[in-house]
């Protein structure tokens, strides 16, 4: 039998994950909400305004029916912006059931409780629901090209991560299993914030030392806290963690990058947004991300910096005069 999976979220990533599994002979359909930029892509086959020039394969079809999306498969894929998450979460719980295995590739936390995403999962839906999550270094259009690429996949549920990594992986998609869903998640979701911070000191024009001393600490900032919400260190320093802050801090394919190069650059933020023209998740992560430092007492400099730019508009030049005016100290204690 043919496998079937529902992928909810019809912007760069989500299409590229729909047109991945359909290549690899899935029968896709592909979720967005917004009714009139589905019948566009009905009508032209292709995600023309975040995704151009990639061909739908023919096993690939789109509705705006959430109905539909859980009637075509038990096994969904969502990848919505953060701030949508749980909302879509909760318009899709009453046409699934407890069996229903719910995975996501969105990265960030959620924006009504500040919690992971997995929490928000079996709060919203059921506590016995299974559930998965798909992250680490990908730019949406890489994997359209079918350029090689390697994720991570992590559920407690084994069965799940194997089920998931066989419908994604090919020979230039390479899917590896974890049971660590929590540290999968804390590093798809702080690298943003980092990636901001990256573009800052590049747009300031502080260089490639600069770059890379910030994205060695911000990685401990990472595991840091992650480590405190119970991830395992080893992820963070893989492809969902390391491999995923290098990929955003250092290509300007990222849209949080971008965006703190305009920053850094002398751009307010509704200037650098307007100018990307999609979601910039490491602005939301980034408050979320500084308040669970806070929480449980985790000295995070790059985050609270960071926050402080994106919230208190503190000058950057101010905000890196800041991290390098603190205390000296053992780099590992």
């Amino acid at each position: 039998m043919t496998a079937k999976i529902s992928v909810l979220g019809a912007g760069s990533w989500g299409t590229a994950l729909a047109i991945l599994v359909a290549r690899n002979g899935c029968q896709t359909l592909l979720w967005g909400h917004n009714s009139q930029h589905i019948e566009t892509l009905k009508h032209d086959r292709e995600n023309k305004h975040y995704l151009p020039d990639f061909a739908f394969p023919a096993s690939l079809q789109v509705t705006s029916n959430l109905k539909d999306v859980a009637k075509f498969s038990d096994l969904l894929l969502i990848s919505v912006p953060s701030h949508a998450f749980k909302s879509t979460l909760c318009q899709l719980k009453p046409f699934i059931t407890s069996q229903s295995q719910i995975a996501w590739a969105t990265k960030g936390f959620c924006v009504e409780t500040g919690g992971l995403l997995n929490s928000v999962v079996t709060e919203t839906l059921f506590e016995t629901t299974p559930t998965a999550v798909l992250s680490g270094p990908t730019f949406a259009v890489e994997v359209a090209a079918n350029l090689p690429t390697a994720i991570t996949i992590a559920s407690a549920d084994l069965a799940l991560a194997n089920k998931l990594a066989s419908l994604v992986h090919n020979p230039r998609f390479r899917a590896y299993t974890s049971t660590d869903i929590i540290g999968v998640q804390v590093g798809g979701a702080i690298k943003n914030v980092l990636a901001i911070a990256a573009g800052i000191v590049d747009g300031l024009g502080f260089g490639a030392n600069t770059r890379a001393a910030l994205i060695t600490r911000g990685l401990h900032e990472s595991i840091c806290l992650g480590m405190q919400l119970g991830a395992q260190q080893e992820t963070l320093m893989g492809l969902a963690g390391l491999g995923d802050l290098v990929l955003t801090c250092t290509d300007n394919k990222s849209r949080n990058r971008r965006f703190g190069l305009a920053l850094g650059q002398g751009k307010n933020q509704l200037e650098a947004i307007t100018a990307i023209g999609q979601e910039v998740e490491g602005i939301c992560a980034a408050k979320e991300a500084y308040f669970l430092s806070k929480k449980h007492q985790i000295e995070m400099p790059i985050i609270e910096q960071t926050y402080k730019v994106l919230y208190e508009n503190l000058d950057p030049r101010l905000a890196v005069q800041n991290l390098l005016a603190r205390e000296q100290k053992a780099e590992v204690r």
